[in-house]
């Protein structure tokens, strides 16, 4: 009878020291390391936000050269318009299938970064501006992806939000900040769907690379979140392996062999390194490759279900800026449709950079729609623009497209990004469409008065220049590889448009909360803003925008109504919920969905809040005339902020708002409710201003009680003038009747202890 297999403890003390270094480090670009004597396999991790991207050996793994086929989902900017939780855990079920017919272990994704700005050339990769959406959107792709036996891999793990410098940059932001905006999906996703592997950010925040932070990777990650999986590299991220190792990094990728190892088994052998911490690194990798033996490897996957399931998501994820009624078309025979643009034909629907994929096919919009139309309607087409190139090069393609534009009853313009626009690696210098397109574009509104816009982009471009002369604009996005039919099927009403913006659409770049902050230089970037990233910059400093985060438009109308609250369980017990309950009506005349926002206000903080944050959404779909009764539940933790005073996440009593609508700026219902909670102050110490001794229930009275009765400080003009200064610095002042002793005797009173003995 064979033995039975080694537990990974026992493993771990077999390996010798050079074996353990080895495993703290991938053997190749995309394989961890084995140790065959020990029966331990190599695993393969591969790149896959938005589709799988294995590559052959002789690819050039930089993320230019060939992988395998897959199919092309939309990109995680296009699904986060979805807000659509079940139809991310259904992209994640069909992602972890495809790795494990590969024999992938680890898909490297979702990315989760917040959109800081949008000029973020790596925007495309991520979900939201907001860290709710991109959390539960996040943890609902990992659990799709998991439940099939496939790990995935959370990135990048944090304040990575720009491409300029992205290896070296610091980025500077205060912790509030961090634990609010930047770290928050993080905390979500690991504390709710336990993620496989965690990958780490390139750059520096605060001045400490992300792969050295021992403050991000064990304190928060681990000691806080307590999260026991891996945490890996960005590819090429490692300055220095063994601080690296010594802050929680697990595992090096792509190896630096022969190099990375040495300096673990030397500095181990030093006693820089305690060979437990080692140990525990190692532990984590077997682990991981413990649960890697779970996947059930396929043979193959259904190429026709996936492709459906895209084109699908697709069509979940657009969303209807703007229309007049032009949308949808109902063309009869006789009808003549101009579509314009060379997207239509040849169409953008993926990003640049180490997500690319090689789809199993590809849907164009041309096509589908001249197969979609009803007999007797003409689709006549004109390219108008070349992508990627010189504007005189289009003086014929434009012509072609006026005359057409002419011919027409009405027109359908697809517009939008090159791949060189927005690309890993770099960011973009504005948020404009290209120049050609924007020409033309007014000389077909000019030909013709009935024209929609498809949009085709990663990350938002500007709107305000153009949008008054359209009837319609349809925002797209990246589709992925059936985004063509899902676009023929959104125009001519088939599927009704339900995407909602998870980024807002500036009227121009500098009106984003951060463009004075962005990219930074020196090496640095300041995260000015604060807690005021996206819609809680533009809402507070009441902005105008062309779109707001949350907006989308439907064939149909919602209506929302009759909010009620209700409380259980106290802040004080740690239990409190509140449950949000209201009505969505469809009040129009076909099926359509919604999302259904809840966002909370503080109107009394003590700390700067952002006008409203969102805390709960809810995608509904309903017939016409039809109602249904929506119940989301908030927590002590959806009305607090992170408070630098205390260290930790604070409620302070008092009303709070809460407000239902279909978005940021669409608030349609809203109610208030009291909070019981002690105020949230700093303990009191002597250097504490006289202002917060007074404020304190317990310290104001304590040093009262010392202080003479009718001494200088019983005069309330000086007060005003120098009640903000420290009490020990007013002892240090004389004249003005505080002794040290006398505050010393205030602090043992404030924390309980006996007075200290004065001497005569």
């Amino acid at each position: 009878m064979p033995d039975a297999p080694a537990s990974v403890a026992e493993l771990v003390a077999q390996l010798t020291l050079e074996e353990k270094a080895a495993l703290t480090l991938g053997s190749d670009f995309w394989h961890t390391a084995g140790v065959e004597r020990l029966a331990i396999p190599a695993i393969m991790v591969s790149d896959g936000p938005h589709g799988l991207r294995k590559q052959p050996e002789e690819a050039d793994h930089a993320g230019i050269g060939g992988s395998v086929p897959a199919t092309c989902f939309p990109t995680a900017a296009t699904l986060g318009s979805s807000w659509d939780v079940d139809l991310l855990r259904e992209v994640g079920v069909a992602l972890g299938m495809e790795a494990a017919a590969e024999e992938v272990a680890v898909l490297l994704g979702p990315g989760i970064n917040i959109k800081r700005s949008p000029l973020c050339g790596r925007n495309f990769e991520y979900f939201s501006e907001d860290p709710h959406v991109s959390g539960v959107l996040g943890a609902a792709l990992i659990d799709g992806i998991q439940s099939t036996g496939t790990g995935a891999c959370v990135k990048h793990y944090a304040a990575n939000n720009q491409e300029t410098d992205r290896v070296r940059v610091s980025a500077d932001v205060d912790e509030r900040t961090l634990r609010e905006i930047y770290l928050s999906a993080f905390e979500h996703i690991v504390k709710t769907v336990d993620p496989w592997t965690v990958m780490c950010s390139y750059n520096r925040i605060n001045g400490t690379y992300a792969s050295q932070h021992h403050w991000l990777l064990t304190e928060v990650l681990r000691d806080e979140w307590d999260y026991a999986g891996l945490v890996m590299s960005d590819w090429g991220a490692v300055a220095d392996r063994v601080p690296a190792l010594a802050a929680g990094l697990d595992l090096e990728m792509p190896p630096n062999l022969g190099v990375s190892d040495a300096e673990v088994v030397a500095a181990v052998k030093s006693g820089e390194l305690d060979e437990a911490v080692l140990d525990q690194t190692v532990t984590r990798l077997l682990e991981l490759v413990e649960r890697s033996r779970a996947q059930q490897h396929l043979a193959s996957f259904d190429k026709a279900a996936h492709h459906r399931l895209a084109a699908r998501a697709a069509a979940e994820s657009a969303v209807l800026l703007k229309n007049d009624g032009m949308l949808p078309l109902r063309p009869s025979a006789g009808t003549t449709i101009a579509i314009i643009g060379e997207f239509a034909r040849t169409p953008r629907y993926q990003g640049a950079g180490s997500s690319q994929v090689n789809p199993t096919k590809v849907d164009a919009a041309l096509p589908a729609l001249q197969q979609a139309v009803p007999d007797g309607v003409n689709v006549i087409f004109a390219a108008g623009f070349g992508v990627d190139s010189p504007d005189s090069d289009d003086a014929a393609l434009g012509e072609e497209a006026i005359y057409a534009a002419q011919r027409a009853d009405i027109v359908v313009c697809f517009l939008g990004l090159p791949a060189s626009a927005e690309s890993e690696g770099y960011d973009r210098s504005h948020i404009d469409l290209p120049a050609n397109q924007i020409a033309l574009l007014r000389r077909v509104t000019s030909a013709n008065s009935r024209v929609a816009v498809v949009l085709s982009n990663g990350s938002a471009v500007a709107t305000s220049d153009w949008e008054d002369s359209v009837s319609a604009v349809l925002e797209c996005w990246l589709t992925g590889q059936a985004g063509g039919s899902a676009v023929a099927d959104l125009l001519l009403g088939v599927v009704n448009p339900s995407g909602h913006l998870s980024e807002t659409i500036p009227v121009r770049l500098g009106d984003n909360p951060a463009s004075l902050n962005f990219p930074g230089e020196a090496g640095h970037v300041r995260y000015g803003e604060g807690v005021f990233v996206g819609y809680r910059g533009f809402d507070a400093a009441e902005r105008a925008v062309s779109y707001p985060f949350g907006h989308g438009l439907s064939y149909t109308t919602f209506d929302f109504a009759n909010l009620a609250l209700s409380r259980a369980g106290s802040v004080a017990g740690g239990d409190l919920r509140i449950t949000v309950s209201f009505d969505v009506s469809n009040t129009g005349s076909v099926v359509g969905k919604t999302v259904a926002q809840v966002y909370v206000r503080d109107p009394q903080a003590s700390v700067a809040r952002p006008p409203r944050e969102l805390r709960a959404f809810r995608k509904v779909e309903l017939g016409p005339g039809r109602t249904e009764r929506v119940r989301v539940q908030l927590s002590a933790r959806d009305l607090s902020y992170w408070s630098p005073l205390t260290n930790e996440w604070a409620l302070e009593g008092g009303e709070f708002i809460v407000e239902v609508g279909a978005s940021s700026r669409d608030i349609r219902v809203s109610e208030s409710f009291d909070v019981d909670a002690p105020s949230v102050t700093a303990p009191l110490t002597a250097d504490s201003s006289l202002e917060e001794w007074f404020a304190d229930p317990v310290g104001g009275p304590a040093l009262r009680r010392q202080l003479p009765a009718d001494g200088p400080l019983s005069n309330p003009e000086l007060l005003s003038v120098i009640g903000n200064f420290p009490v020990s610095r007013m002892a240090s002042m004389h004249g003005l009747g505080v002794e040290m002793s006398a505050v010393d005797a205030a602090l043992a009173e404030v924390r309980g202890a006996d007075p200290p003995s004065v001497d005569a």
